[in-house]
């Protein structure tokens, strides 16, 4: 009589067991891992839309220039000219550069902080203008008994005589039509730039000469 052996359903032998665990650690694996293998990407493309140089509608190249250049422009313009004389002559010649959109936010930003120290130096040089106008200036020179001078007053001697008072000034600050010929008081303009004037009063007297005693 043949002996039975028992075998109670659905318990798996140890070996499949193992295999269904494997399976599992490698899909439970394959899950997590997965978002790590796909990090941020870099697009180039976007990175050289941004910093391609500029081009308009016409067909002309945009570029940015570096240096004066007659009949285009002051440097920090944004110009439009053929792509044949900006890659031949502008930017080979260091006039220009390319006006990519980073190099138009440093322009920018460049002419706010100019724009920013020319308004602090217009409001010194408006303050200069009050304190000159405030003061007068003598200068001697030899003169007949009709006060007609031997020599001339220029805009020379008045510019000195203004830094003797510490005021800043040069001869071509000075505006006269020309040599002051005879004593008296003048008002002589002044054109100190930025569209600032003002106006200083010259007395010129004749030279004092101690006369001799007897």
């Amino acid at each position: 009589m043949a002996k039975m052996t028992d075998k109670k359903p659905g318990k798996a032998k140890p070996k499949a067991k193992a295999k269904a665990s494997a399976n599992r650690k490698k899909a439970a694996t394959s899950t997590v891992a997965a978002p790590v293998a796909a990090p941020t990407a870099r697009q180039p493309g976007v990175e050289r839309r941004r910093n391609h140089p500029m081009r308009a509608k016409d067909g002309q190249m945009q570029v940015l220039l570096t240096h004066n250049v007659p009949h285009f422009g002051q440097p920090g313009d944004l110009v439009k000219v053929r792509p044949g004389f900006a890659r031949n002559y502008l930017l080979p010649q260091g006039l220009a550069t390319f006006a990519t959109p980073h190099n138009l936010r440093i322009v920018d930003k460049h002419r706010q902080r100019i724009r920013q120290l020319e308004e602090a130096r217009r409001t010194d040089l408006v303050q200069l203008a009050s304190q000159i106008a405030q003061r007068s200036i003598t200068i001697e020179a030899n003169a007949n008994p009709e006060g007609h001078l031997y020599g001339s007053v220029s805009a020379d001697q008045i510019a000195d005589a203004l830094k003797v008072d510490n005021f800043p000034i040069e001869a071509e600050n000075v505006k006269i039509e020309g040599p002051l010929k005879e004593l008296g008081l003048y008002t002589i303009r002044l054109s100190l730039g930025q569209e600032v004037e003002t106006e200083v009063k010259l007395w010129v007297v004749p030279t004092h000469v101690e006369e001799a005693t007897a």
